[in-house]
Formats: C-alpha cells, sequence, structure tokens
C-alpha cells in the first residue's frame, strides 16, 4: 500500500466527522420515537455509549482488529500525518455504532450503567473479534472462501460487519429484558405507545441520511479510492427504500422515514460493485422488509424492539450481504469480483458471533446485576428514574430556591 497523504488524512478525518455526526441521527430518532417520559435517556445513552466505545476500541478492539496499538510516542504516531490515527477515529464512528443501534431496541426499560457495562465488552470484544476476521483476514476466514468460491467476503461499508451485527446484538438484548411493562397483556391485545415527537424522529433519520454518504463513500479510506458509484448506489438505495415504505407503511410518517435507512444500510456491502438499478431494487426489498418484519415482530411475536433494530439492521444487514453476491455479479451489471456463496456464509458468521457474543453479554449482566429498571422506575419512566429530570420541565423553583 502506497504512503498516505495529507489528503488521505484529509479524506478519512472527514468521513470519520461526517459518521460522528450519524450519533446525533441515533439520538434523535430515539428521542422521537419513545415515549416522552424516556427522551432525555435517549440521548444520554447515545453520548455516554460513544465514550464508553472510545475507550474500549482504543485500548482493545482496535489492536484486537487490526493488530495496531497506541503505545509508541507521539512522534511515532504523527507518522504519516497521523494517518493511523485518524484511521482509529473513523473505525470507532463504525464500531460505537453497534451500542447506537442496540440503544433503539432496549429503550424505555433497561438500566443505565449496565448499558455501558455491555457496550464495553460489545465493542472491545465481541464486534472487533468478527471485524478483524473479514476486514483484517484474521484465522484465514477470508482466504478459504476465495479459494473455495473464487472471491472473498465482500462488505465494503458495514451492512454486516456493521448492521447486521448490531441488529442480531439487540435482538439477544431485547428477548433478554423482555417487553415493556404493559405492552402486551393476558388477552392478547397490544397497547399502543405512538412515537413522542415525529419532528424529531424525522430529524435524526435526516442526520443519518446525510451522514450516510461519509459512511459509504468514505469508506475507502484513501482520497484517490474514492467512487461516485458508491454516492449513487447509495442514493439509489435510500429513495427506493423511502418509497416502498411509503407504499407497503401506508403514509406512516415511521415507516417513511426509517424506509430510507433500511434502503441504506442494506447497499453498505456491495455499493463499491452495483449498477444504480441494483442498488434501487436492493433498496425497495430492504425498505418492504422492514415494514413486514417490524410490524411481525411487534403484533404476532410480541418481540418488543421499540426501534425496530433487529428488523432494521439485522435483517436489512442480512439481505444487503447476500444481494451484493448477487447484483455485484457481471450479468446483473456488477464489476464482478464477488461470489454468492461467500457472501452467504460470510454473513450467517456474521449473524451466529454477534447474536450468540450479544447474548452472552447480556446473558451474564442480566445474571450479575440485572437489566431493568423495577416497575416503578419504569412506570415513571427513564428521564426521572435515572437522570432525576425530564426533557422539558415544567415546574421551576420558587423564588430563586
Amino acid at each position: 500500500m502506497n504512503t498516505p497523504s495529507p489528503a488521505d488524512v484529509l479524506f478519512i478525518l472527514l468521513g470519520a466527522i461526517m459518521i460522528l455526526a450519524m450519533h446525533a441521527g441515533f439520538a434523535f430518532l430515539e428521542l422521537g420515537t419513545v415515549r416522552k417520559k424516556n427522551q432525555v435517556n435517549a440521548l444520554v445513552k447515545i453520548l455516554t455509549d460513544f465514550a464508553v466505545s472510545g475507550i474500549a476500541y482504543f485500548f482493545i478492539g482496535y489492536p484486537l482488529a487490526y493488530g495496531v496499538d497506541f503505545w509508541s510516542g507521539a512522534q511515532t504516531l504523527a507518522a504519516h500525518n497521523g494517518y493511523e490515527l485518524v484511521r482509529f477515529f473513523f473505525l470507532l464512528t463504525f464500531a460505537a455504532a453497534i451500542p447506537a443501534i442496540v440503544s433503539g431496541g432496549i429503550a424505555e426499560r433497561a438500566k443505565f450503567h449496565p448499558q455501558s457495562v455491555a457496550t464495553f465488552f460489545l465493542v472491545g470484544l465481541v464486534y472487533p473479534f468478527f471485524e478483524g476476521i473479514m476486514w483484517n483476514n484474521h484465522l484465514g476466514v477470508q482466504a478459504w472462501l476465495t479459494h473455495q468460491f473464487g472471491a472473498a467476503f465482500h462488505d465494503f461499508a458495514g451492512s454486516v460487519v456493521v448492521h447486521a451485527v448490531g441488529g442480531w446484538i439487540g435482538l439477544a438484548a431485547v428477548l433478554h429484558l423482555g417487553a415493556r411493562r404493559g405492552r402486551y397483556n393476558r388477552n392478547g391485545q397490544i397497547a399502543a405507545h405512538p412515537p413522542s415527537s415525529i419532528p424529531f424522529l424525522a430529524l435524526g433519520a435526516w442526520i443519518l441520511i446525510v451522514g450516510w454518504f461519509g459512511f459509504n463513500v468514505m469508506s475507502a479510506q484513501r482520497a484517490g479510492g474514492i467512487s461516485g458509484l458508491v454516492a449513487i448506489n447509495s442514493l439509489m438505495a435510500m429513495v427506493g427504500g423511502t418509497l416502498i415504505a411509503m407504499v407497503v407503511g401506508k403514509d406512516d410518517p415511521g415507516f417513511i422515514h426509517n424506509g430510507p435507512l433500511a434502503g441504506l444500510v442494506a447497499v453498505c456491502a456491495g455499493s463499491d460493485v452495483m449498477h444504480p438499478l441494483g442498488a434501487l431494487m436492493v433498496g425497495l426489498v430492504a425498505g418492504a422488509l422492514f415494514v413486514w418484519l417490524f410490524t411481525l415482530t411487534q403484533n404476532k411475536l410480541k418481540i418488543d424492539d421499540v426501534l425496530g433494530v433487529w428488523p432494521l439492521h439485522g435483517v436489512c444487514g442480512v439481505w444487503g450481504g447476500v444481494a451484493a453476491g448477487v447484483f455485484g455479479q457481471h450479468a446483473l451489471g456488477g464489476m464482478g469480483g464477488v461470489s454468492f456463496m461467500s457472501q452467504l456464509i460470510g454473513t450467517l458468521m456474521g449473524v451466529v458471533i454477534s447474536f450468540a457474543g450479544g447474548y452472552a453479554v447480556y446473558g451474564l449482566l442480566k445474571k450479575a446485576v440485572g437489566l431493568r429498571l423495577d416497575e416503578e422506575e419504569e412506570y415513571n419512566g427513564a428521564d426521572l428514574s435515572i437522570h432525576k429530570i425530564t426533557a422539558t420541565p415544567e415546574r421551576e423553583a420558587a423564588n430563586g430556591f
């Protein structure tokens, strides 16, 4: 690999900043979706989870995945304009997306500090273990796939490595927690918990959409690798996901604002190898999958995944991993160099490792310290129970006291 240039440093730094901004999108998407008494908790979780992720990834996760540590002197670390440092920042923003994804699934009833502990182990161990396999050729898996099927597992920007992993960890966490109290009654009826703020939900979606172009395009990690194809494929998947969610979701604003996210999740893996029409198809399928599976999990399976992180990230991420092996083929206008079997095997590996790892982490924490707020705390809301303040305090102290 050529020596990184100052332009490469700036390129990847701008990508890191754009993805860092996406975490505000995660926060406001959750804030707008949960009930009003849990809005503060949504904001606080995303920021503190990012901070915990920074520590876990700096000391454990990044060295585990890439064999690079930061124990050298600053003069050594600053080599090549500090490219390796900025690359860490860029990949940290990916790693920190794991707890940000999980946060939406466990909203409204999870304890605060146990989730921070879970974040440390997920970002320090579970995520980088799979990241190292697929993005740094650990354990010889990629070499074996190449030998057997002619191409390695291809995940350009993380449909599987980031999103599917986060979504399947989220499902494990939700299964351990159980449904919010009062969500389902003994007669099989479902209590509606409508979003507290569609404007905030929409703001979160828009921040994520804009930042996603840094997420995908800057995954080249070098200025010379930039590709307009990645940008346009991201755009086509986004609009496809939006329109199908509008139709299948019957104009529901929650579905319409999650539809583009479903399309963007799915296109990450193959955004550099698909034809734009293939990307549009990937987005259409992802948007429909999200609406159908969100409704199924909530109403039929009674899995109380508040933001639908399993269908959105878990399932659409799986679809994206497999779709890269279909729409990346020359026969469908793609760039080639991908194998359907490699995509299928790599994707299934991601599902197994993430679900098993997430189930183990949350299971151990559940036994050790518990995961849920007690009944009274949940009734009062996480804002008052944990943070001692609501999003919009209505009472003010009289006479300055």
